[in-house]
């Protein structure tokens, strides 16, 4: 086989491979962040808790209630998170950086706050549960963590100790 023919097999090949590629990147849908997706999209945990927990259509109302409530909660204090962080960093373009320590505390207590509320609601949320309810509750605390965190890896752990 000559060179050229050699170098021409090996040229489209090439080709082939890079057409391939391009069209895989192309055509494939990109993830879509959680926070950007629509309210009716997030829906997960909140599916997930009204069937775990087998609520009827009064509890299902009293909890959609709290959950307004604790989105607007979230939703202020990640506000003031972002806006400290903005401080925080506003504060590198000055020499010496004071009150780095007492944002960098601010944030701290800002998510302590978040982690407050948080719990706070899940209080809520078994309050909302009758007495054959409960159980289940406890098994869905297992998971809790997992379905409110922004990077998932995987289904939740199962937990059969029981």
């Amino acid at each position: 086989m000559s060179k050229i023919k050699l170098l021409t097999i090996a040229v489209i090949g090439l080709l082939l491979t890079n057409a391939t590629m391009l069209g895989f990147l192309l055509f494939q849908k990109p993830p879509v962040p959680t926070g950007a997706m629509p309210p009716e999209k997030r829906e997960g945990p909140k599916k997930i808790i009204i069937e775990r927990l087998q609520f009827d259509a009064a509890q299902v109302a009293q909890y959609e209630m709290l959950i307004t409530g604790h989105r607007q909660s979230i939703r202020l204090l990640k506000d003031s998170i972002s806006e400290t962080k903005n401080e925080l960093y506003q504060s590198l373009q000055t020499e010496g950086s004071t009150g780095k320590d007492s944002l960098t505390s601010l944030l701290s207590a800002l998510q302590k706050r978040i982690e407050t509320v948080h719990y706070d609601h899940f209080a809520q949320i078994k309050k909302l549960c009758k007495p054959e309810q409960l159980e289940a509750f406890n098994e869905l605390t297992h998971d809790l963590a997992f379905y409110f965190t922004t990077e998932r890896k995987g289904p939740p752990p199962r937990h059969d100790d029981h």
